[in-house]
């Protein structure tokens, strides 16, 4: 969004509230502007107040309210608890997922139980690698006063998969590769059952 520039209206109304602000430092009888204005011969000794722009200086950003950090980050820097050349495969996409969970356009009430319930299954039924698309989520906010997370379910499923009942069942979570869905999938590798 770019500033507009204050009016003439605008700025004469700073100038009288600058005229009346009391001075910080008491030793100066006379604040500076005024002495700058009556006397332009001193203003050369004196150094005058620079021009200034108001909002020149302003973030135009606006800063991420999300205090847990990037999901990726996090997911990517738990331990490897499997095989390391089996994950290094996983990683580059060369195995294929033996089942395939999509959670897109679910809420977290849906898609938990969901999760849950396809975790189990697939673990029952002797699956080791197991897909689940969550999407990347919704790419704005709704200008509600409380901040919305990007993709709420993105970064709920590594939470549920590292908590009972799942945590004794799930091995290794990792980001998809792009051919599975990329940031907006995980591969999830099961124990396996004895």
């Amino acid at each position: 969004m770019s500033r507009r520039k204050p009016n003439k209206d605008e700025l004469e109304l700073w100038r009288k509230v600058a005229d009346t602000a009391v001075p910080m430092h008491p030793k100066r009888k006379v604040p500076l502007a005024e002495q700058v204005r009556k006397s332009p011969t001193r203003a050369k000794a004196i150094e005058p107040i620079m021009q200034f722009e108001l909002g020149v200086n302003a973030k135009t950003y606006q800063p991420s309210h999300d205090i847990t950090g990037d999901i990726r980050n996090s997911v990517a820097k738990a331990p490897v608890q499997m095989d390391r050349k089996k994950h290094t495969t996983m990683k580059r996409g060369k195995l294929k997922p033996e089942a395939k969970l999509d959670l897109h356009g679910m809420t977290q009430a849906e898609a938990h139980p969901r999760l849950n319930a396809f975790i189990l299954r697939a673990c029952s039924d002797g699956k080791r690698l197991v897909l689940v698309v969550t999407g990347k989520g919704k790419a704005r906010d709704d200008g509600g006063p409380i901040p919305v997370k990007l993709g709420v379910l993105r970064h709920q499923v590594p939470h549920w998969l590292s908590t009972p009942p799942l945590a004794q069942i799930v091995m290794q979570v990792s980001q998809a590769h792009l051919r599975h869905g990329g940031g907006g999938a995980y591969y999830v590798y099961l124990r396996r059952q004895r």
